[in-house]
């Protein structure tokens, strides 16, 4: 009988957490400066507030458990989380949002469940997910990017915003140069549009869209791209969901848009929009939450990419990252389970 020998499914790195983790936040800079360019500084200010918010809620939380506060704290894994839900919150979004949404992170998806290593659901996407089932209105109103707002928004009319509020006019009025209506992403100006009876071709032809890409969302998910890149040069994650993600995904929406091109969205617009190459490198690859054999993770992320597309195409909500990582959080220990390579020496169970 033949046996496959094969290394354990961890990274072969010496870094300690704390300086995986800070490689990862500095991987995330790219997109970071994208989201700036094109959104205003508003979503520098909703980052750094998720940061202050997560470390804040992380500390009081090992207060309380009696644990070691600064020990903990230096692992960088709640300046991390924090990062990651200010990245993914709209820029001019009211500052409680933030706090909202990374306390239940920190506390809720993490901290009860022991904190790091023991959480079954990534905490950014569960706070995400919780963020925008109770707050829709403030999760989907997005400014017009830069080019197409009428007025730019500078560092002192973000802050002015996000801690004292917006009306609902001045609110269209920073998006009247692209949309009229509350509209949060591209791909909620197509499914919008599906609704209504245009075409693919129909609705791409409207201001939100620029070369057939959305106006900023294209260079901000080439940004990511970039930093998920680097993060691989580096060895800080392993190629497999990743890669299985965009593979799946890109296969997915070409078969649909080939069968139906007047209804489905094409492949390339699907990666490059949204939030496909933050989620697909910065997110589902989370190490405590993702599948952890080498097969599991390619299942793990092909899953991911399947999802992304159903949700997208045939479900309410336009970018379906958050609950596609998830539900896939919920099938990791099946998915290892079941494609993990057998032990050298020991017999399957009957």
């Amino acid at each position: 009988m033949a046996f496959k020998l094969a290394s354990s499914p961890h990274l072969n790195t010496s870094s300690q957490t704390n300086t995986l983790m800070l490689k990862v936040m500095l991987c995330t800079l790219p997109g970071l400066i994208a989201q700036c360019y094109f959104f205003g500084a508003g979503a520098l200010i909703q980052v750094g507030l998720a940061i202050l918010t997560a470390v804040l809620t992380e500390a009081l939380v090992l207060r309380l458990r009696n644990r070691a506060v600064a020990i903990t704290l230096k692992d960088n894994s709640a300046a991390l989380t924090g990062l990651l839900i200010g990245l993914a919150i709209p820029a001019l979004a009211p500052w409680w949002i933030a706090v909202i949404g990374t306390v239940f992170a920190v506390l809720v998806v993490k901290q009860l469940y022991g904190g790091l290593g023991n959480n079954i659901f990534n905490p950014a996407m569960a706070a995400y997910v919780m963020l925008l089932i109770s707050f829709p209105l403030q999760m989907t109103t997005w400014v017009a990017p830069t080019g197409g707002a009428l007025n730019e928004i500078g560092i002192l009319s973000s802050l002015q915003t996000v801690f004292q509020g917006a009306s609902p006019a001045e609110i269209l009025a920073y998006r009247a140069g692209v949309d009229g209506v509350t509209m949060a992403t591209p791909l909620d100006a197509i499914k919008t549009s599906l609704s209504t009876g245009l075409t693919i071709n129909e609705a791409l032809a409207k201001p939100t869209f620029e070369s057939g890409f959305g106006i900023g969302w294209l260079w901000i998910n080439i940004a990511y791209l970039f930093g998920g890149l680097c993060m691989l040069r580096l060895k800080l994650i392993r190629w497999q969901i990743s890669i299985a993600i965009i593979a799946s995904l890109f296969t997915f929406a070409s078969i649909g848009y080939l069968l139906s091109p007047d209804t489905h969205t094409g492949p390339l617009l699907h990666l490059f929009s949204g939030a496909t190459m933050l989620a697909a490198f910065f997110i589902a690859t989370d190490p405590v939450t993702a599948a952890t054999s080498t097969r599991g993770r390619l299942v793990f992320g092909t899953l991911i990419g399947l999802l992304v597309y159903v949700i997208r195409t045939f479900g309410g909500y336009p970018d379906a990252f958050a609950f596609a990582v998830l539900l896939a959080n919920l099938c990791a220990p099946f998915i290892d389970y079941y494609v993990k390579p057998r032990a050298y020496g020991h017999r399957t169970s009957r």
